[in-house]
Formats: structure tokens, sequence, C-alpha cells
């Protein structure tokens, strides 16, 4: 069932902040029509946006036109401080805010990072502060006779929670984990394999978050580990904490808790990184060309 934005109190105005947003069906996600990003959103459609992105933890607005400038601009009315990842080599030139990522070769150059996160993750959840939102931008959709490729799934961590058994909240309260984004090198193609300079490797240090998170806008609980960075649990044994981790990683994947998004070119999608985690499925080849632009709203530290 769609919900209607809020309407201004002038009609001229009503007629251009009235948003559709219907929920996907799933456990999270939901479509968002009737706002042209590019043009800007007025204070009652992002009203709407806002409210949606917390009911829904990931929204996506099919058909935009966006440049860089625009992609940016809508991204800082959820934070005014945008993230530079640490692999600065596929920021966009002029543009260090936005990460591309691609599996285009330009002379010899690949265009953005090639493996899109192909494991269930949370963005820089290896960060002090990680990622409060994270967009999503597509310019070039792999493709075969069957349609667009390269499907990205999200999963509630919310409802993951709220479905915990009492003995696994109890067994999980109060506790942290260790992130640490070099667990990736292990990986193949990982980009954290190549040498990393000195600046950069401080940046990746290990971090400590805890076990369930605490939405700062809704005061929602969320699962907040993954299987992409999450390395162990703080004050249990290696083996022990890592079984747990494991049974949670097992729990928070349920296909009842996820939605898979089959995009199209020009769809913007954007999520919540409390509320979600996200895999790239990488069903697509070197002859498929990809090419998204993400931005990243930095975000608090988490409680």
């Amino acid at each position: 069932m769609s919900v209607q934005a809020m309407q201004a109190r002038d009609g001229a105005t009503a007629a251009t902040s009235a948003i559709r947003v219907t929920p996907t069906g799933a456990a999270v996600g939901a479509r968002v029509e009737g706002v042209d990003l590019r043009a800007g959103v007025n204070p009652e459609q992002l009203h709407t946006i806002v409210d949606a992105l917390g009911r829904f933890g990931m929204l996506y607005f099919p058909g935009q036109d966006l440049d860089d400038e625009s992609l940016m601009a809508f991204s800082r009315l959820f934070g005014s401080e945008l993230d530079i990842h640490a692999l600065t080599q596929f920021a966009k030139p002029g543009h260090p805010e936005i990460f591309v990522l691609s599996n285009i070769v330009e002379n010899g150059r690949p265009l953005g990072a090639s493996d899109a996160a192909q494991y269930w993750h949370t963005d820089l959840s290896y960060s002090p502060t990680p990622s409060r939102v994270s967009l999503l931008y597509a310019l070039k959709v792999p493709q075969d006779e069957t349609g667009p490729l390269g499907d990205t799934e999200f999963a509630s961590t919310a409802q993951a929670y709220a479905d915990l058994n009492a003995s696994t909240k109890a067994l999980v309260a109060g506790r942290r984990a260790f992130h640490d984004a070099k667990k990736e090198k292990p990986r193949p193609g990982s980009h954290f394999t190549r040498p990393l300079s000195v600046d950069v490797d401080q940046r990746l240090q290990q971090v400590s978050h805890p076990i369930v998170r605490t939405h700062k806008d809704s005061g929602a609980q969320c699962l907040y580990v993954n299987e992409g960075f999450t390395t162990a649990i703080d004050g249990l044994p290696p083996e022990e904490g890592s079984a747990l981790l494991h049974r949670l990683f097992d729990h928070m994947t349920q296909p009842r808790y996820i939605y898979r998004h089959k995009w199209q070119t020009h769809d913007l999608v954007m999520w919540d990184n409390c509320l979600t985690i996200h895999q790239g499925i990488p069903n697509y080849g070197p002859h498929q060309p990809r090419l998204m632009n993400r931005t990243i709203v930095k975000g608090e530290v988490p409680f």
C-alpha cells in the first residue's frame, strides 16, 4: 500500500510535494516515486523520504537523472559531511566524496573498485564513526539476454534482532564485537591485498562496536555485526566468539529478512547502515560493464 507524502498548506506547492512510497513487501525496502532529485526536494518531500528511510531501511528512486553535484547535494541532506573512502584511487576525479564502483578498464586503468563487496556487510563498520547512510547511483548496469545482472541484496538488522530468542538476546546484551577492514584481505580480488600507504593503514585500525546497536533517530535495536568486517567478540574465547558470530550471521541472512534489488540504469538506491546489511551478487563478467557512483554520509559513534 502506498503512503502519501505530507501535503503542503499551499495548493500550488502540494502538487510538487506528493511522493509515492510503495513498500517492496519484503522485510526491508520501498520504491519512491514522484520526485525529481536533481531539481531538489522541498521540506515536505524531505520529511517523507527521511520518514520512509527510517521505516523501511532502504529506498530506491527509479529514473533519476543525477550529475555529480546533484548526487552530492542530495546526499548532504542526510548529514553535512560525506566520507572519503580510504582507497582514494577509486574516487571520482575532482570529487573525492564520490567512490566509483566499476569493472570497466580504460587505458589500462580501472575506473573503480570492481569487487563490489560481494559478501554481507555494512559500509565502513570498521570505522570509529561508521557510515550513517549510503547512496548508490547506477550509470551502467550489466546485462545479458535475461535482463539486468549484479543485483544487490539487503537484509533487515532490526527485524533480525527482534526475532532473536530471549536466551540469545541475553547472550549478546552489552557485548561488543571487533570490526576490521583487513578481514577482507584474504578474499580473491580484494583491493586491500595491495600495499597500503602508512596513512591508509592507520585509518584502517581495528575498532569495537556494540553487537546490539540503537538507531540514533528511532531508537530501534539492530544487530550490528556482519560477515564482511566483524572478526571477534570482546571478552569471549576465539572459538566461542566465532561460533556465536556465525550463528548471528546465519540468522540475519535468512530469506525472510532479505530484499533483492534488480538494478535499472538511473536507479538511485539509498540505505541506512544501522538498519540494514547488504551484499552484491557477482553474476556478471568483465564483458558486461558496470558503473556506479556511491556517496556515504558520515555517521556517529554507535551506541
